[in-house]
């Protein structure tokens, strides 16, 4: 299996045997795949088997896709074994085979194992065999029977009808369960004080999958806030959990014990990172990066002014679309990325500007140069911005909602938007296109008329106008109504010019 941004391609390997000894293998391999010669041949002597001595052609075919990787090397060795009449080709049909062989013939697992037999299944093979350590991630695809193996001798054992050799592990799995909770599931809303405006604004932002802006200063609960929001997002559906669980396995950053992914991904990259690490990228094949790994989920960035301007320009692209296109010489690859992206930032440099307990030490060109990190596009895209003051004394004892209550009115609040949507491409109220938003969930002039008097005082750009309306609309949903007031309006106004809620 080949694998191109976020789909694979199935493989076929042939085998040629004959003239003076030596090994070709041909179809655009990279260096990993070109250096399989070696490890194929290591292994098939090491478990025993004879070896042509005579010239042997690997083309993978289709010849023009490039291929990297190594996870062909069991392919190419049954391939090989299969060419010199060791192995019956028959045993070969409708059979897919994933796998890097160690010298001694053991099988280590790799990454993509999940696109790869999704691929395969697609392509109607009906099995597939892959390293015992990726088992339970194929498994995941219905209609496809999957054989997990320790070494070469266990995958020619099952292709012969013989007896199959015990082979000792090379670690001890956690036997922990597939669908066992996230390490950060136990993250609540209750555990941050006080911030009952910028709680609202993380609900709404929940509900209607709308981005969002955290400003305020060190220590007021902006990270807290943001950590939590995914506790109030609903699980992931199967289609989604396949999806998302394609990306971490293509990344190589699938957790272990937990092949598949069911609730949304969380992603909060360092404000040094590159812009390949958060876009994606490669030099050849890209793979994907944090707004990938993120899809479905959470984006955080923490110190938002602080990350390269290109970097944030970089997400204008799927803050749009939902994806990611990254153009290389060889191929071209698309990964999804649509997330829900949260940008927390201090006020200034010192993070005291307009703080009544301490004093700004920055000067006010500084705190304009600050404040204008984000430039114009991107914080155009952002729909919700609240500001976060420290707690107050009072609030610090005052109880707070517990995420699974908040959770249950953003799940009421999805399931209207679903049955609203039903039939469209779209989920959540974030999602919607201008055009849909105006010709289908078209609101009366009295309704919207907050929202371009702001356009006509300077305030709200057109794009504006429809984010607010996409707010404006989960307010309803939240509020239990079927259709937005001017009084929704004016809140979601309030939320976009970042004023309190």
């Amino acid at each position: 299996m080949a694998l191109v941004g976020g789909r694979g391609t199935v493989v076929d390997i042939e085998v040629h045997i004959g003239g003076m000894p030596g090994f070709s293998l041909v179809g655009l391999p990279d260096a990993s795949l070109h250096e399989s010669r070696d490890r194929v041949r290591a292994a098939i002597m090491s478990s025993r088997e004879p070896w042509p001595l005579q010239r042997i052609t690997v083309s993978l075919s289709p010849a023009a896709l490039p291929k990297r990787g190594s996870h062909f090397d069991l392919g190419v060795a049954v391939a090989i074994l299969a060419a010199a009449e060791e192995v019956s080709p028959a045993a070969l049909d409708g059979m897919a085979f994933l796998g890097e062989l160690a010298l001694d013939g053991r099988l280590r697992p790799v990454r993509g194992v999940l696109p790869a037999v999704l691929a395969a299944e697609r392509a109607g093979l009906s099995r597939a065999v892959v390293p015992e350590a990726n088992a339970a991630e194929a498994r995941l695809i219905p209609g496809i029977r999957v054989f997990g193996a320790r070494s070469l001798r266990q995958v020619l054992a099952f292709l012969r009808g013989t007896e199959i050799p015990d082979e000792p592990l090379d670690e001890v799995d956690d036997p922990a369960d597939v669908l066992a909770p996230a390490a950060d599931d136990d993250l609540d809303l209750a555990d941050v004080a006080g911030q009952a405006e910028a709680k609202r604004a993380v609900e709404i932002a929940a509900a209607g999958h709308h981005h969002l802006l955290l400003t305020g200063p060190p220590g007021s609960g902006k990270t807290m806030l943001a950590r939590r929001l995914p506790s109030l997002l609903p699980d992931l559906s199967p289609d989604e959990s396949l999806e998302v669980t394609a990306i971490h396995s293509i990344a190589g950053v699938l957790p272990p014990g937990r092949p598949l992914i069911v609730r949304p991904p969380f992603a909060d990259p360092h404000h040094t990172s590159s812009l390949v690490s958060i876009v994606g990228g490669g030099s050849r094949m890209p793979r994907p990066g944090a707004a990938s790994l993120a899809h479905r989920g959470v984006l955080f960035l923490d110190e938002a002014p602080e990350f390269p301007p290109r970097v944030l320009d970089s997400l204008r692209q799927p803050l749009e679309s939902g994806t990611l296109t990254l153009a290389r010489s060889d191929a071209t690859s698309v990964f999804p990325a649509r997330f829900l992206l949260v940008l927390a930032q201090n006020p200034c440099p010192c993070g005291n500007f307009g703080s009544t307990v301490h004093e700004c030490t920055c000067r006010p060109d500084a705190v304009r140069r600050y404040g204008q990190r984000l430039s114009g596009p991107v914080r155009d895209r952002v729909d919700i911005r609240v500001a976060v003051d420290a707690p107050t004394m009072a609030e610090l004892d005052a109880a707070a909602e517990p995420s699974k209550v908040v959770a249950d009115r953003v799940a009421e609040a999805r399931a209207r938007q679903e049955q609203r949507l039903h039939g469209t491409p779209w989920q959540c109220n974030g999602e919607l296109p201008g055009p849909f938003l105006r010709r289908e969930l078209r609101l009366p002039a009295d309704v919207t008329a907050p929202a371009f008097g702001a356009v006509r005082e300077g305030s709200l750009t057109l794009r504006g106008v429809d984010r607010v309306v996409r707010v404006a609309w989960t307010v309803a949903d939240l509020a239990g109504r079927d259709r937005p007031t001017a009084a929704d309006v004016r809140t979601a106004l309030r939320l976009r010019l970042g004023e309190d809620v």
